[in-house]
């Protein structure tokens, strides 16, 4: 027994060892990190709001940490290419994900994906909140309401098109739900990305969008696309004139699209706190958040577990209406 017993403690004691010294080098990596540049991966081609929002967000945390944070685009699957590519990656804080909400999405509607978003990245921080907005191309589209583009829908032959950026996205699912909302049926048209989706918007080959606000703002005060409404359950900061779903008549839209900063799981929380910690100063600057909110976003940071709350949160509520819309891809 006493032999069993000193075997026992000296066990324990290593094991204590061990993960002291695992603590103690985790401590030593971070106070070293970073040593050289952070590729920051952005699941979407260059020129839209996720793309807008990294290199923002890359020049401040540059300055911060004093190492270059270069934004590497790595489009396509409704941004789940990039997201594989960053949960596969070296778990060392040199590649990290500005994900969106577009990835909880894509957990219910991709059969298959080569990763868990929820096993195989850890949460930073949220970065900000941007809302959704129904625009029309004016010259295509004679509707002044979201009633109006109703009516004219229903009378349309074929059905009018709606663009989004990937199969699986936001905006594909706030799609889903206006038409079962309304009755209208729409030709979805997805795209890899906002930007060559605005390009189609403004050149009349698609009719209407549900776009981020931070990507069409520019053209709904030039007056080249229509604002009906927004997606959220408030209105927005920047267009305060412009109703939500709700108000137009459509009962229950609440789909806003937030965006924030991921590691490969298996980052030294301490590099992940350190992390944390410069994001929520960016985002808390009188500088970046006049940034932010003059291109429709609204900022708002978090810690590492209220986001993962948010993740698991949004998770289950759009497996709910990923499958009360009927909406899979292979």
């Amino acid at each position: 027994m006493r032999t069993f017993t000193t075997q026992r403690v000296r066990g324990l004691c290593g094991l204590f060892v061990i993960g002291f010294g695992i603590c103690a080098a985790s401590q030593a990596f971070a106070q070293d990190w970073p040593a050289k540049p952070i590729s920051l991966v952005v699941p979407f081609p260059s020129g839209g709001t996720t793309d807008v929002l990294a290199r923002a967000l890359g020049d401040q945390l540059s300055k911060a940490l004093g190492q270059p944070v270069i934004v590497e685009n790595r489009p396509g699957a409704g941004a789940t290419v990039g997201a594989d590519y960053v949960a596969k990656a070296k778990p060392d804080g040199y590649t990290l994900l500005m994900g969106a909400v577009h990835h909880t999405i894509a957990t219910s509607v991709y059969k298959k994906l080569p990763y868990s978003f929820q096993k195989d990245l850890t949460p930073v921080s949220t970065l900000a909140m941007v809302p959704n907005v129904l625009v029309i191309n004016s010259a295509k589209t004679p509707a002044k309401n979201v009633a109006e583009l109703v009516a004219f829908a229903k009378k349309t032959s074929p059905e009018l098109s709606y663009g989004s950026n990937g199969n699986g996205t936001a905006q594909h699912l706030i799609g889903t739900q206006f038409q079962a909302t309304t009755g209208v049926k729409l030709l979805h048209v997805p795209y890899k990305g906002s930007g060559p989706l605005t390009t189609d918007l403004l050149g009349g080959q698609v009719f209407m969008s549900f776009d981020t606000l931070t990507t069409v703002l520019p053209h709904i005060k030039g007056g080249k696309l229509k604002a009906l409404a927004v997606t959220t359950a408030k209105r927005s900061s920047a267009m305060p004139d412009v109703p939500t779903m709700d108000e137009a008549g459509l009962k229950g839209f609440d789909i806003g699209t937030w965006f924030g900063v991921l590691a490969p799981a298996a980052t030294p929380k301490p590099v992940v706190t350190k992390l944390n910690t410069e994001i929520v100063k960016i985002v808390s600057s009188p500088d970046f958040q006049q940034r932010m909110l003059a291109a429709g976003a609204e900022p708002m940071s978090s810690t590492p577990e209220a986001f993962a709350k948010r993740i698991n949160d949004e998770t289950s509520k759009f497996a709910t209406l990923v499958k009360e819309g009927n909406v899979t891809i292979e």
